[in-house]
């Protein structure tokens, strides 16, 4: 379930606020300059034993569901570029991956992602708090350029998601060198049957 939980940088324990209310969440994301809303979900990605074989195709099916979606995104956010990205279990170096987006960084340019599958979690840090926000199926997420952040896809990812760019070489970090990523909970995605 998408959900928003809200620290003190200084207090991972007690969070200030917890809601799964979307609205209540778009409205609290909003006044610190992040895009957070809802997209309905329009296809359903096949289930495979070997998730990654599927992924090429995977990736054209959703560019061809959400094609509507996509064009307003690029076209209000000055967008050029989007893709498709799909991490599972048995993605080779997820590990590594994991590891690499949970420092916290920044980016030169906003950093968009709509979730089609799966789910993981985005750590804003701004105005002295840390903003964790769990997306899933849905959930459109934008954090604007410089925002320092990190997201969490979890010890067992499984997430797909639309990424928007405006750079042509895509996204590029830029570590702020802060170890506060390692305070925070850690993302434990839902378990499915």
């Amino acid at each position: 379930m998408s959900h928003l939980t809200v620290y003190l940088e200084s207090d991972a324990r007690r969070p200030e606020l917890s809601t799964a209310d979307p609205d209540l969440m778009a409205g609290h994301l909003a006044h610190i300059g992040i895009l957070f809303e809802r997209w309905a979900i329009d296809a359903s990605l096949p289930a495979s034993a070997d998730a990654d074989a599927d992924a090429n195709a995977d990736a054209g099916a959703v560019l061809l569901d959400y094609a509507g979606p996509i064009a307003r995104m690029k076209a209000g956010r000055r967008f050029g570029s989007v893709d498709v990205v799909r991490i599972t279990p048995a993605t080779e170096g997820s590990a590594a991956l994991r590891a690499k987006f949970m420092e916290e960084h920044t980016h030169g340019e906003d950093e968009a992602r709509a979730f089609v599958e799966g789910a993981g979690a985005f750590y804003i840090h701004l105005d002295r708090r840390v903003f964790r926000v769990v997306c899933e199926a849905g959930d459109l997420l934008s954090i604007p350029a410089g925002t320092p952040h990190w997201f969490d896809m979890g010890a067992r990812p499984r997430f797909t998601a639309i990424r928007f760019f405006t750079r042509p070489d895509g996204w590029v970090a830029v570590p702020t060198g802060d170890p506060i990523a390692a305070r925070f909970p850690l993302f434990e995605p839902p378990v499915r049957a």
